[in-house]
C-alpha cells in the first residue's frame, strides 16, 4: 500500500498548522511551522486566494494527514459515517478517533500517531487479550487495549513513558498507567476531539 515517505514537516507547512506528526519535536522551537510558517516550494510564500472547493479540499487533506489515512480509506470512512445515525461529520471524526493507532496515541503509549501506527504494526499491542497489528482496527465501547507483556520492559517504551507521562487522557478513554492498559469507556463526542477541524467542509466536499 502506498504511503507518504518524505519529510512529514512539509505536510504541516502545507496545511499551515501543526499536525503533530513528529512527537516531542512539535513542541519545541525546532518545529518547522515555528521556523517557516509558509507552504513548501518556491511559490510557498506567495499569497493565493482559494476557491470554495479549494478550502474544502484543504480541510479534507488536513484531516487525512492528522490521522495518517490514505484517500481510498478516508472515502470508505465517509461512506460509513453517512450510513450511521446522527451528524455525518461528527460520525466521521468518531470513526477516525476509534482507530487503534489513534487510541494508542491518545493513551500516551506513542508520542505521535505515526509512531503509534508503527508500534501497532510491529505487534506491541493486544485488544481484548488478542494481538492486533492492524493500525486501522476500529475499536468498540468496552474494548481493552494493552501493551504486550514482552514489550513493557523495552527501552523504547520507557522512553515514550518519560515523554508522555503527564499527558491528559480523553474522558472517553480509561487508562491504567501501572499496567499499560486502556479501555474504550464511551464513543468520543465532538467536544472530546481537540483538533482544529471544520468537518462540515468535508461533508460539503463529498456532497458535490
Amino acid at each position: 500500500m502506498a504511503r507518504y515517505t518524505e519529510a512529514v514537516c512539509r505536510l504541516c507547512r502545507r496545511e499551515g498548522e501543526k499536525l503533530f506528526l513528529k512527537g516531542e519535536r512539535c513542541y519545541t522551537d525546532k518545529c518547522s511551522i515555528a521556523r517557516r510558517a509558509y507552504a513548501p516550494g518556491q511559490h510557498g510564500q506567495a499569497k493565493k486566494k482559494m476557491s470554495e472547493y479549494g478550502i474544502q479540499l484543504r480541510e479534507k487533506q488536513k484531516v487525512r494527514r492528522f490521522y495518517g489515512v490514505l484517500e481510498g480509506q478516508f472515502s470508505e470512512y465517509f461512506e460509513m459515517a453517512a450510513r450511521r445515525k446522527g451528524i455525518t461529520g461528527e460520525n466521521l471524526l468518531q470513526i477516525l478517533e476509534t482507530r487503534l493507532d489513534n487510541v494508542v496515541y491518545r493513551l500516551g503509549l506513542g508520542t505521535s500517531r505515526p509512531e503509534s501506527r508503527q508500534l501497532v504494526t510491529h505487534g506491541h499491542f493486544t485488544v481484548n487479550g488478542k494481538r492486533v497489528n492492524i493500525p486501522s482496527y476500529l475499536l468498540k465501547v468496552g474494548d481493552v487495549i494493552a501493551l504486550a507483556t514482552k514489550s513493557r520492559s523495552s527501552e523504547k517504551v520507557k522512553a515514550i513513558s518519560d515523554i508522555t507521562g503527564g499527558k491528559v487522557v480523553p474522558k472517553w478513554l480509561e487508562y491504567d498507567a501501572e499496567n499499560f492498559t486502556g479501555k474504550v469507556a464511551a464513543l468520543p463526542a465532538r467536544e472530546d476531539i481537540d483538533l482544529p477541524i471544520k468537518e462540515h467542509l468535508i461533508v460539503e466536499l463529498y456532497s458535490k
